[in-house]
């Protein structure tokens, strides 16, 4: 129990950093859908979806697993944890500048590929991939080092720096622009678009988080350990076809709508920001997924020479399915609230929503029975369920999106994410058992779907908003009532509850 306490405190810890840093960044989709709502902005966010759903694409190229094998290598104790920094860095540092040149010189192609406007846009994405990739493996040593708090003190200035920057350029620029045209900052800002704008503020952020990491970077030495290098590689590119098949699975949606929906660029670019901005709603479910798996990855691999290693990951998987559920109830539940969270012009998808929760809550479940390949050096499963997943997404937006538009993306987002969760249970256990218990786990499962369900119901039948929330609450209550009934034996022990 004081394992699972310490994987709680670090996730709450790394929440905290991520959740912050989050909801600050999250901060632009209220300020970006109410602020651009002519055709230029909705262009602007159209093409800002395109170019975000690109470097995430990006990101995994560049980083190619070196995070994950850093954290692998960090737990063997004969190796230098100086030499796997410098090598690590280094490794990526040099990749990085080879990549972005090459890019670089690709910018128009890539441009049309996407199906952005200009080939600067690229230029501006590839600067922004370059500067978080250099920045990877200094983070990873925070994680490593369990030093969260200065982790979340970077994390959260960096999109602090981006929101502020987002925000003079978005609502001060423009009129400063007129007023002062032969001002030297007007001849700078003012011949760029909205779109080189907010990537500008981005670029900037990430400049600064990168800055900030000095302690971390400063002292290193640009040497490779080649022998250890062959050994990080080989465990490192399986993550590569991992990751890029995770991408397609979660971002490739956007690109695709954007290609299939209309023939029309601005309806195309409009409905692409549409989707991308509900997508968003699934706040509370993917900051928390994306906190775990801050605080899991370190965790499970120091872990995993433990002998009851499998009960502790089946106890983690308790406790963080129960926190999805919450996640989704918190969000579904009060959907007539957290529509006040983008602009008007950007609602009409707030179907999505909900479909997408669910596919979050399943991806989730699959991060956490991912740990079996991982800690067992299977990666090619991991390859295998990743590819299945990838070869449902891009099938199903393909012959779906030209007639149901995002609601395909969303369904298919499920379909994939609910696949590879089964897949991955169905093998997992057969290769690294782990004692799951399914049946209360699913039964958690089943009554938020049901909760869910009664609500919609119930708010169909209600015009006042105050009554939809005081009936959600009442679902929301009723979980807990649930939850403290099934785990009363234990509930003392909780992690976050135990002295």
């Amino acid at each position: 129990m004081s394992q699972l306490k310490k994987l709680a405190s670090q996730t709450a810890l790394y929440g905290l950093s991520n959740v912050g840093a989050k909801l600050i960044n999250y901060l632009l989709n209220p300020l970006l859908s109410y602020a651009l709502v002519d055709a230029a902005g909705k262009a602007a966010n159209g093409n800002m979806a395109l170019l975000y759903a690109s470097i995430t694409f990006l990101n995994i190229v560049f980083t190619y697993g070196m995070e994950t094998a850093y954290f692998r290598f960090s737990a063997h104790k004969e190796i230098s944890k100086q030499t796997l920094f410098q090598t690590s860095f280094t490794s990526l540092f040099v990749s990085t500048l080879v990549l972005s040149v090459c890019l670089i010189f690709c910018n128009a192609p890539l441009a049309q590929l996407i199906g952005v406007d200009k080939a600067v846009f690229i230029n501006y994405a590839i600067a922004i991939v370059a500067v978080d990739t250099i920045a990877a493996i200094p983070f990873a040593k925070l994680r490593q080092q369990e030093q969260p708090l200065k982790y979340a003190f970077i994390k959260i200035g960096g999109i602090l720096t981006t929101l502020v920057l987002t925000a003079w350029f978005v609502l001060y620029s423009p009129g400063f622009c007129k007023a002062h045209p032969t001002n030297s900052y007007a001849q700078w800002i003012g011949p760029l678009s909205t779109t080189e704008l907010l990537l500008l503020a981005n670029l900037l952020g990430s400049l600064f988080t990168f800055l900030f990491l000095w302690k971390e970077w400063s002292s290193v030495r640009f040497k490779i350990d080649w022998t250890l290098w062959k050994q990080i590689l080989s465990y490192s590119l399986p993550f590569l076809i991992i990751g890029l098949g995770g991408m397609v699975n979660e971002v490739i949606d956007r690109i695709m709508l954007g290609k299939l929906v209309s023939s029309d660029l601005l309806i195309s670019k409009t409905t692409t920001a549409i989707y991308n901005f509900n997508y968003k709603l699934a706040i509370f479910i993917t900051l928390f997924i994306q906190a775990f798996k801050m605080a899991a990855e370190p965790f499970f691999f120091n872990q995993s020479k433990e002998k009851e290693a499998p009960l502790l990951y089946a106890k983690v998987m308790h406790w963080f399915v129960i926190t999805l559920c919450v996640a989704f109830l918190f969000t579904a539940l009060f959907l007539e609230v957290w529509k006040f969270y983008i602009g008007p012009t950007y609602r009409s998808g707030i179907g999505v929503v909900p479909i997408l929760l669910a596919a979050n809550v399943c991806l989730g479940i699959y991060y956490n029975l991912a740990v079996w390949y991982k800690v067992s050096d299977n990666l090619k499963y991991g390859v295998i369920i990743t590819l299945v997943g990838a070869t449902i997404t891009l099938v199903l937006n393909y012959i779906f999106i030209p007639t149901y538009g995002m609601f395909a993306c969303a369904w298919t987002t499920f379909i994939c994410y609910a696949v590879m969760m089964v897949l991955s249970f169905i093998i997992g256990q057969k290769h690294y058992p782990i004692p799951y218990a399914v049946k209360k786990i699913s039964s958690y499962l089943l009554l938020t779907a049901v909760l869910f369900f009664v609500q919609v119901f119930v708010a169909h039948q209600l015009d006042s908003l105050f009554l939809k929330i005081i009936s959600g609450l009442v679902a929301f209550a009723l979980f807990f009532v649930y939850l403290i009934k099934q785990e009363q034996l234990h509930w003392r022990q909780l992690p976050f509850l135990k002295r």
